[in-house]
Parts: C-alpha cells; sequence; structure tokens
C-alpha cells in the first residue's frame, strides 16, 4: 500500500485554522450590527450574508475571480501593492474557506447577541464606555454562541471544496487541501488513498469537536 501524504491534512488544518480566525474578526461585528441595528439595507445585507450558502460554490468561486484574479484592478492592485496574490495559491484557499464559513458563524453568532437582556448592557453602560461594556459584559455573556458559531465555521473550512478548486486549484504541496487531495484520488482511481484520506480527515474534525466539547464543559 502507497503512503499517505499528510501534507493535505496538515493545509486543511492550516487553511481552515486561519478562516476560522478571518471569520471570528470579520464575522463578530457583522453579526452585531444585524442584531442591533436597524438601518436601510438592512435586508440587502442580510441576503448578502447568507448567498454563499445558496450560491452553488462555483458560481461563489467566479465571481470572487473576477473580483481579486490577477486580471481584477482590485487583484492586481493587492498583487502589486501588497505582494498579495489569491489565484493558485494557499492564501486563496484561505479566502475560500472564509467566504464559505463566515454565513454559519455570523448566523450563529447573531442569534446569541439577540439572546442577551439588553437592560443587562444598559445598565453597564450607566457607569462604562460602550467599548468596556461590549468587552465585559456583551462578550461573555454571548460567548456560547460564538464559540458555536467558530466550530460551525471550522467544519464548514475544512470541508470547503468547490469555492476553493475555483480560487486555488488542486496543487499537490501548495494548495490541494484534504477535500481536493480525495477528490483527485477518486478521479485517479485510487481508492485505498481516498478511503485513509478520508478516515484521516474525518477522526481530524471528530478530534477537535471532541476537545471544544470538553473546554466547554469547564467553562460552564
Amino acid at each position: 500500500m502507497a503512503s499517505i501524504p499528510l501534507s493535505p491534512l496538515l493545509l486543511s488544518l492550516k487553511v481552515a485554522s486561519l478562516a476560522t480566525v478571518m471569520a471570528l474578526l470579520l464575522g463578530t461585528p457583522i453579526a452585531l450590527l444585524l442584531a442591533r441595528g436597524r438601518f436601510p439595507g438592512r435586508a440587502v445585507l442580510e441576503s448578502l450574508v447568507v448567498i454563499p450558502l445558496i450560491l452553488p460554490p462555483t458560481v461563489t468561486g467566479y465571481y470572487l475571480l473576477l473580483l481579486v484574479g490577477r486580471r481584477a484592478p482590485l487583484g492586481r492592485f493587492l498583487e502589486e501593492t501588497f505582494d498579495i496574490a489569491f489565484i493558485f495559491t494557499w492564501q486563496g484557499a484561505v479566502l475560500a474557506s472564509t467566504i464559505a464559513a463566515l454565513p454559519l458563524f455570523i448566523k450563529a453568532t447573531q442569534g446569541a447577541f439577540e439572546g442577551i437582556d439588553r437592560r443587562i448592557e444598559d445598565a453597564g453602560r450607566t457607569f462604562k464606555p460602550a467599548l468596556i461594556v461590549f468587552a465585559t459584559i456583551t462578550l461573555p455573556l454571548a460567548w456560547r454562541g460564538l464559540l458555536a458559531g467558530a466550530i460551525l465555521a471550522l467544519a464548514r473550512a475544512m470541508g470547503e471544496f468547490g469555492i476553493t478548486l475555483m480560487i486555488a486549484g488542486s496543487i499537490p504541496g501548495r494548495t490541494q487541501t484534504v477535500a481536493l487531495a480525495i477528490y483527485d484520488a477518486v478521479q485517479a482511481n485510487q481508492p485505498q488513498e481516498a478511503n485513509a484520506l478520508a478516515i484521516l480527515a474525518t477522526a481530524s474534525v471528530l478530534m477537535i469537536l471532541v476537545l471544544v466539547g470538553r473546554m466547554t464543559r469547564v467553562r460552564y
């Protein structure tokens, strides 16, 4: 039996972890805005948030190509100014996984913010600035929702396939995540390698979920 390459799994863990961090940084303010804000265009923003869940991944990937491709104004600007390229790079895989994971994180976090009793926050603002209230009251009350959103984001990022294929391609050792490696193994009629990679991916996700579950119980 041929040895099973671990690089796709390691790359998937790296990409999924970074995508989860990006979802946390980008999604938290959006979720708070949707949970608390009342402004023109709110319904449009909510629709935009869930679009990656509804559109075929290849369509989402195509739109990203139009946005950050090397011939696109934004893509050319990022590459020439900051030396950031998303096409056929692992950074592109992170971008794809972030886009795929964001809706799940935002919706879970939005629900957590909506479930907080506003009177508690209002009482805190009597004595503290709004930013301090958010850090010391809002986030501690909503942390379970944020953790649930992060778990969903991580799981979605680990399994991301279609958007990544459109943006980053499947280059062994560079952009080939475990989902892409399994697909390539199946296409190459290598069922043993596909089975082994699938088992490794499943075991890794289960291990992450168990560790997070234990951490949650300890903090309760």
